[in-house]
């Protein structure tokens, strides 16, 4: 059996569908980080995924892969650090005690 386009067009619909649930239900922050980093993957894999079989965009969808990479773990961090900071001045990562951060 080959693996064609549409197998990795499921794959990041399934990583896609998956981290949106994550980021939805979840309340801990962390784990809302961890449904961003799925849903930016799932976009990774249809870039690579359209750059494998669409030649017109080979260079552009690994391009754009490494830019979401790049963004990804600049986020991660930068997020990592807001989470720390929020867990020091609260005791808790949970996202509905951020409610007085509002303005």
């Amino acid at each position: 059996m080959n693996i064609g386009l549409t197998h990795y067009l499921i794959l990041g619909a399934v990583l896609f569908v998956t981290g949106l649930v994550c980021m939805a239900s979840k309340r801990n922050a962390i784990g809302v980080l961890m449904g961003v980093e799925l849903v930016l993957n799932a976009a990774n894999i249809n870039f690579l995924a359209f750059a494998r079989y669409n030649q017109t965009f080979a260079i552009e969808g690994m391009v754009f892969t490494l830019f979401v990479i790049v963004m990804a773990a600049a986020e991660a961090a930068i997020a990592l650090a807001i989470v720390l900071n929020f867990y020091n001045n609260h005791v808790s990562v949970d996202v509905d005690a951020a409610e007085e951060l509002r303005g």
